[in-house]
């Protein structure tokens, strides 16, 4: 990471006392308390949004579960999925999410939709008493500051790696 042992004594600094000087850290303790600043000491259930292919994927993702992030449901506009089940959750339908999350402690929703249905879905939400959303739809949500957004875009990840691989690439030529 090329930091230095002394930038991350002081960044631990910043969230209170870890170690003692000369002795180190206990690396137990010192996880489980990186765990608990970053929130992992809780359970987050969490609903997705579109049940189509990248959807499916990250409901099987079973890192999630271990991190305490948990699917308890999921929800489509196919009324062919319907009544299904991805990775153990039920899949029901779209008209249904507003009333489920009202019903249930939903922290996270998961978007997984096309752009274009994104920002309607994502206002509906604001109604409710969901923590935050996943948007993986190539679109800027604008929600209330109660309700925290965090866009995933994977094209520009994409054109990220694309650029170092460039960069990095022109840089052997030139040695």
């Amino acid at each position: 990471m090329k930091v230095t042992a002394s930038q991350i004594r002081q960044d631990f600094n910043n969230f209170g006392g870890f170690g003692q000087q000369g002795y180190g850290y206990n690396t137990n303790y010192l996880y489980e308390e990186i765990g608990k600043i970053l929130g992992l000491d809780h359970q987050h259930n969490m609903v997705l949004v579109g049940a189509g292919n990248l959807g499916q994927a990250l409901v099987r993702y079973l890192k999630f579960k271990q991190s305490g992030f948990n699917f308890i449901c999921a929800f489509d506009v196919n009324p062919q999925l319907f009544g299904q089940t991805v990775g153990g959750i039920p899949i029901r339908p779209l008209s249904e999410l507003q009333e489920y999350v009202d019903a249930n402690d939903v922290d996270i929703v998961v978007l997984t939709i096309p752009k274009s249905e994104a920002r309607e879905v994502a206002h509906s939400l604001t109604k409710t008493n969901i923590k935050a959303i996943w948007n993986f739809a190539h679109v800027d949500l604008e929600l209330p500051p109660t309700i925290q957004v965090e866009s995933v875009h994977l094209q520009d990840s994409l054109m990220k790696l694309s650029y170092n691989i460039h960069r990095n690439s022109m840089t052997s030529e030139k040695e």
